[in-house]
């Protein structure tokens, strides 16, 4: 009923309505949002209690809410945050149900009533929603809650003084074209060291340095980062030391005859897919390194160690065409060796090409042939039987094409928090090689498969599926196949 009503508004011209019945109609979405917060806070309390996510293989109700509602990290985590008020603060949940403060408002009052004390937070809580009731605006609100802390504080003489330190965090987040965005509370020795280094390495270097003082801060902050990692000095993840992944486009490494229609052409596609693993990147913060192009390719490029991998991307509207082909191809096993064998051979050949995109055979060539010396050696062995260690060139391999945990159900641990996993077993006559060998984070990889007896497996088109040690539940990273017609 309720999602018929929904629906039945926003279906309706909302244009041919009074200005009076659409304000009317404002108010009430709002206390429907208020009231769906309060219940979602309570289904998801309760469903968080009994963990009923892990059914589902998930670590935690924020993982299962972001891979089964299909919602995004930063809404799930204010789901998870609601749940968690439920409990710490039932006043403004009640009032939530009852429609009597919105959602927006409600959110401010727990985030100032969890500066008090304990023991004092539910009365406090109460006085603030009564104020909201009688009318009082949101400045007036806020300054009631400041002289409540302050009062809180007054009685509190020796109140711990790491409930500052407490309030610290850094955020680090990536715009759809592939920046990034920090911000966050630092404590006063790290706002110190942070600020001392941003001036060293941020300093004018000369008369024709025109540079303001963000940029010189933004290039101070990124070289000292530089001086970090190549100084060796960071612990390693997942078992591996610290290093920058950069992607560069062949187009950008390659100094082709800029005048090639097809060279501009390929360019363009090239960047196309960058600027999209860029903006995959921004939503999901994997870890798989940074795209670049154009002149921040050639900068970076100049002086870092490179490590060529091929990939490829099935062409499915070629598979047809191929299987076609293979089978005519086996009518002619048992005769002569002829033209038209020669001809179908070919055509075969052409397709095998086309369904992998090319890459697979074609950017392999042009890897050896026309990239000179500094990428033209020898390729790192990708398959190397059954190893307990994964060799860095398979391991950075499936790290690249995986870039964050691939557990069928949806997992958006990145790469740098994972663990390689192989798909198969020794003892079941499994290999060390990028096919069979995929990224998992510790908590898929260590508990829902190795102690919980859940099976993945990765197929053919690199998509996964798993299911549980009964074979009651079957997971699929991938939707089901589309039907004809």
């Amino acid at each position: 009923m309720v999602r018929a009503g929904l629906g039945y508004l926003a279906a309706a011209d909302a244009t041919q309505l009074a200005a009076a019945t659409q304000a009317k109609c404002l108010r009430g979405l709002e206390q429907a949002d208020a009231v769906a917060t309060a219940a979602r806070a309570s289904m998801l309390a309760g469903f968080a209690a009994g963990q009923g996510y892990a059914g589902d293989a998930a670590y935690s109700a924020r993982a299962w809410l972001i891979h089964q509602t299909r919602i995004t990290s930063g809404a799930a985590v204010g789901h998870t945050a609601w749940a968690r008020r439920f409990t710490t603060h039932p006043k403004v949940i009640a009032a939530l149900a009852a429609g009597k403060i919105s959602e927006s408002v409600g959110r401010l009052i727990c985030l100032w009533t969890d500066k008090l004390p304990e023991e004092v937070r539910d009365d406090a809580d109460e006085v603030l929603l009564g104020a909201a009731a009688g009318g009082l605006g949101l400045e007036d609100l806020a300054g009631l809650a400041a002289q409540m802390r302050e009062r809180a504080r007054a009685g509190l003489p020796d109140e711990d003084p790491g409930r500052e330190f407490a309030d610290r965090g850094v955020k680090l987040a990536t715009t759809f074209g592939g920046a990034g965005v920090v911000h966050g509370d630092l404590t006063p020795e790290c706002a110190a060291i942070v600020g001392k280094v941003l001036d060293a390495l941020g300093a004018k270097a000369g008369k024709e340095d025109d540079r303001t003082k963000d940029q010189r801060y933004h290039d101070a902050l990124a070289e000292a980062m530089r001086r970090l990692v190549a100084a060796g000095l960071l612990p390693e993840r997942a078992g591996q030391p610290v290093k920058a992944w950069v992607h560069i486009a062949l187009a950008d490494l390659l100094l082709l005859d800029a005048d090639s229609a097809l060279q501009d052409q390929w360019t363009a596609r090239v960047r196309q897919r960058w600027a999209a693993r860029r903006a995959q990147a921004s939503e999901a913060g994997g870890s798989d390194g940074a795209w670049l192009d154009g002149d921040a390719a050639e900068a970076i490029a100049c002086d870092a160690a490179m490590a060529p991998f091929v990939t490829g991307d099935v062409n499915v509207d070629a598979l047809e065409d191929l299987v076609r082909l293979c089978v005519e191809l086996d009518a002619r096993r048992d005769g002569t060796r002829d033209v038209a064998w020669a001809a179908i051979e070919q055509q075969v050949i052409g397709k095998a090409v086309d369904l992998l995109s090319g890459p697979g055979g074609l950017a392999s060539f042009l890897r050896r042939r026309q990239l000179g010396a500094r990428l033209s050696g020898p390729s790192l062995p990708l398959d190397i039987g059954y190893a307990e260690t994964i060799p860095a060139g398979i391991r950075n391999a499936v790290t690249l094409r995986d870039r964050h945990c691939q557990w069928a159900g949806g997992c958006s641990q990145p790469a740098s928090a994972c663990e390689v996993h192989h798909t198969k077993h020794k003892a079941n006559g499994g290999t060390t090689s990028v096919k069979d060998c995929v990224l998992l984070c510790p908590f898929h990889h260590q508990i829902v498969i190795h102690r919980w007896g859940w099976t993945l497996v990765v197929n053919p088109d690199g998509t996964t599926t798993a299911w549980n040690k009964d074979k009651t539940k079957t997971l699929h990273s991938h939707g089901p196949p589309v039907r004809p017609g």
